[in-house]
C-alpha cells in the first residue's frame, strides 16, 4: 500500500485540475479570501441557530459532556459520474452480501459450516445476540440503513483507488450533515448549482421513509413508524428530532412505549396507538430492560418478545453489530464470493488479524508503521496511528497488544486522499473520506454521494467529528 499523496482536485501538487473540478477551479479562482470567510461565518451562524451540534463525552479538559458545533467546510468534494457508479455497484454488492451474512449466522450458518469464517469468530463476539437465532425478519434485511466508510488512496501510475474502511450496521449517523450541508452550500453559493450538474440529496428522508414502511410486519398496510432515541442528552440528538420531522413521523423514548399482548403502542393524546416500524437510534443493549441490560431506563420492557413474535420491526435489527465487528470486515470479501459468486467491486484495505500468530508477529516487527485497531473501537478512539505515535506509544499499545492479541487488527498507513479545505491559514490540503448511506429494504437504493468527514488538523487521518474533524459537501456530477 502506497503512501503517496492522491488529491482530489490537483493531479499534482500546485499541477494540472482535475477534468471534473474545472468549472469549480475557475470559479475559486475569482473569490476573494474575505469573501469566502465571510460566508464561512455566516454557515457558522445559521448552523448555531439551527441548533446543529454534537455532543463529544469525556472531554480531557473538563470531564464533562461539551456540545460543539461540527465544522463546515466552505469546498465541496466532486466526484465524477462513472466513479459514483462504479462505487454505487460495490456499495450495493456489499450491503446485500451482509445482509445475507447476518441471516445466515442466526439460521443455517452455512458459512461457518463452509469453513469460511470461524465459528469463534461468531459466538464469542460481543455483539452476536443469541435471542435471534431462528427469528425471521421482513424481506430477510437486518441492516436496513449502513453507512459505509470508503477512503481513496493513490496507487503507483498516480490514479486514486476507493477502499472500504469499515462498516457501520448498527446505528450509523451523519446523514442528517450531508442534507444539512447540501441546503447551507445551496444558500451560499446558488450560482455554482447553476453550473454543475449536481445530483440531488434532499429526497433521503422520503427514501428512507419509503425504506422503513417497506418491512413493516406481514399483513400491516399502513404502518406507523417511529423514530427511538435515548432522549435529548444524546450526541446525535439532533438527527433523531431532524429526521423524525423530515419524514413526518412522531419522534420518542422509550418510556413513550409500553408492550401489551406482544403488541407495541405509543402513549398519545388521543390515546394508545400501534407502532409497526421503529427506527431506534440506541444499542441494541438498551432496548429491552427484560431481555438485555436490567437497568436501562431508555428502552420498553417487553419490546424484544413483540419483535420475536414478528409484531414490530426494528430498524435496524437486533444483533446486525456481529457484521461491523472489525474482527468481521476482513472476511466481507469472501462472504461476496460465498454467497454471490462474485468477486468484490470495491475492496478491503489489506488487514493484519492480530489473534493470528503470524499476522500478529508482523504487526509486533511494524508497530511504527501500521494503524492498529480494536475490534470494538469507535470514534477513532482506542487506535495507535505508528508513523504519527511516539516511541513510548508504541511500546505502552505493544503491551495491550501482547496481552489481549484478539482485540485488534493493523492495516498499512493508508493516506486518505486530500481535498483543498478552507482553513485559517487560506486554502490548504486536508485527509477525507466517505460515508454513503445504503438503505436496504424491499430493494436497495441510496442518495447520490454521502457525508464527506474532512481531518482538519494538517496531517491527521482523524475525520472524526468526536476528536475534531469537520465536513464537506459530497457533489456528485451526473453524466
Amino acid at each position: 500500500m502506497t503512501t503517496t499523496m492522491f488529491d482530489e482536485m490537483y493531479a499534482s501538487p500546485g499541477g494540472s485540475v482535475r477534468a471534473h473540478y474545472q468549472t469549480y477551479a475557475d470559479w475559486l479562482g475569482r473569490q476573494a479570501p474575505d469573501a469566502m470567510g465571510a460566508r464561512r461565518e455566516e454557515a457558522e451562524m445559521i448552523f448555531r441557530r439551527v441548533g446543529i451540534t454534537f455532543a463529544v463525552y469525556g472531554d480531557k479538559d473538563d470531564g464533562e459532556g461539551t456540545e460543539r458545533l461540527i465544522p463546515f467546510d466552505l469546498i465541496p468534494r466532486v466526484i465524477p459520474a462513472n466513479e459514483w457508479t462504479e462505487m454505487e455497484a460495490g456499495l450495493r454488492q456489499r450491503v446485500l452480501a451482509l445482509n445475507r451474512f447476518i441471516h445466515d449466522v442466526y439460521h443455517d450458518q452455512e458459512i461457518i459450516k463452509a469453513g469460511i469464517v470461524p465459528a469463534e469468530q461468531i459466538m464469542h463476539n460481543a455483539q452476536f445476540r443469541p435471542e435471534m437465532i431462528g427469528v425471521d425478519v421482513p424481506q430477510g434485511v437486518y441492516s436496513h440503513i449502513s453507512g459505509i466508510d470508503i477512503v481513496r488512496a493513490a496507487q503507483p501510475d498516480g490514479s486514486g483507488a476507493y477502499y472500504v474502511l469499515e462498516d457501520n450496521l448498527r446505528v450509523p449517523s451523519g446523514v442528517s450533515y450531508m442534507l444539512e450541508n447540501r441546503k447551507m452550500m445551496m444558500r451560499l453559493f446558488p450560482d455554482l448549482f447553476a453550473s454543475h450538474p449536481v445530483a440531488p440529496v434532499a429526497h433521503y428522508p422520503d427514501l428512507l421513509l419509503e425504506t422503513l414502511r417497506s418491512v413493516a410486519p406481514p399483513g400491516v398496510n399502513e404502518p406507523t413508524v417511529v423514530v427511538l432515541t435515548p432522549g435529548m442528552y444524546n450526541s446525535a440528538y439532533f438527527e433523531h428530532a431532524f429526521l423524525a420531522q423530515q419524514m413526518g413521523v412522531e419522534l420518542v423514548e422509550g418510556q413513550d412505549l409500553f408492550v401489551k399482548d406482544n403488541f407495541v403502542f405509543m402513549r398519545t393524546t388521543q390515546g394508545p396507538r400501534r407502532v409497526d416500524v421503529i427506527y431506534r437510534r440506541l444499542d441494541d443493549d438498551f432496548l429491552d430492560p427484560l431481555v438485555f441490560r436490567p437497568d436501562s431506563t431508555l428502552g420498553c420492557a417487553g419490546l424484544i418478545s413483540a419483535y420475536r413474535a414478528g409484531n414490530v420491526t426494528l430498524s435496524n435489527a437486533v444483533g446486525t453489530g456481529v457484521a461491523d465487528d472489525k474482527s468481521i470486515y476482513p472476511y466481507v470479501p469472501k462472504m461476496i464470493e460465498f454467497y454471490f459468486g462474485e468477486k468484490p467491486i470495491l475492496n478491503n484495505v489489506p488487514t493484519y488479524m492480530c489473534r493470528d500468530k503470524d499476522d500478529l508477529g508482523y504487526v509486533l516487527a511494524h508497530l511504527g508503521e501500521l494503524v492498529v485497531k480494536e475490534v470494538h473501537g469507535a470514534g477513532g478512539y482506542g487506535m495507535l496511528v505508528g508513523p504519527a505515535a511516539t516511541k513510548a506509544e508504541i511500546e505502552a499499545f505493544r503491551a495491550h497488544l501482547l496481552a489481549n492479541p484478539r482485540n485488534y487488527i493493523a492495516q498499512p498507513t493508508l493516506s486518505l486522499s486530500t481535498c483543498p479545505t478552507f482553513v485559517n491559514s487560506g486554502i490548504a490540503p486536508r485527509h477525507i473520506d466517505l460515508r454513503p448511506f445504503v438503505l436496504s429494504g424491499k430493494t436497495v437504493q441510496m442518495c447520490a454521494g454521502g457525508l464527506t468527514r474532512v481531518a482538519l488538523k494538517e496531517g491527521s487521518l482523524v475525520v472524526n467529528s468526536s476528536q475534531g474533524g469537520g465536513t464537506k459537501d459530497t457533489w456528485i456530477l451526473e453524466a
